[in-house]
C-alpha cells in the first residue's frame, strides 16, 4: 500500500481497523528498511507458563468433577482450581489469576442458586396464596398539619 502511495496513511488506517499511529509507525519503518522492516515482530508480552497440551489435560480435570479430584463438594472454586493445575501440570498459580486460564478455556462463573436446605416449598405455596398481598393497603395519611 505504501509503494503504491494512491493512499493516506489515513486511508490506510481506516482500511485495515488500526490506528494512523499504528500506520505511522509502519510507514516509517517501512522507508526505513523496506518489506523486511514490517515483519512481524513475534508475541508480544510474556509467553505463556501452560502449553496447550497442557491446557486440554487442565479442561479434562476439571470436566472429572471437583468430586474426582477429592474435594467434598461438587462446586469449583479458584483455589481448587489452582490446586488441579498444581497437580496436573506442576505449574503454580495464584487463585487470583485462575480465572484467565478458565476464560481462555471458555469456562464461565457459574453460582448456585442460594436456597436454604431447610426451605418448605409447601409452606411457602401456601403463604403466597392466602396471606401475601401484591398491594398492601394503604393507611390514610395525616395530611399536610402532621409536617408542622
Amino acid at each position: 500500500m505504501f509503494a503504491a502511495g494512491r493512499e493516506t496513511q489515513g486511508a490506510i488506517a481506516r482500511r485495515l481497523g488500526v490506528s494512523r499511529q499504528s500506520v505511522m509507525r509502519w510507514y516509517q519503518a517501512w522507508r526505513a528498511g523496506g518489506r523486511e522492516a514490517l515483519r512481524a515482530a513475534g508475541r508480544a508480552g510474556r509467553k505463556p507458563r501452560l502449553a496447550p497440551k497442557q491446557l486440554a489435560r487442565v479442561d479434562t480435570a476439571l470436566r472429572e468433577g471437583p468430586r474426582a479430584h477429592g474435594f467434598s463438594t461438587g462446586l469449583w472454586t479458584l483455589p481448587r482450581v489452582a490446586l488441579v493445575i498444581k497437580r496436573v501440570t506442576g505449574v503454580q498459580y495464584h487463585p487470583g489469576h485462575v480465572w484467565r486460564l478458565l476464560g481462555a478455556l471458555d469456562w464461565t462463573l457459574q453460582r448456585p442458586a442460594k436456597r436454604a436446605k431447610e426451605r418448605n416449598e409447601t409452606a411457602i405455596r401456601h403463604w403466597v396464596t392466602t396471606r401475601w398481598q401484591p398491594f398492601p393497603r394503604l393507611r390514610a395519611s395525616a395530611g399536610p398539619r402532621a409536617l408542622r
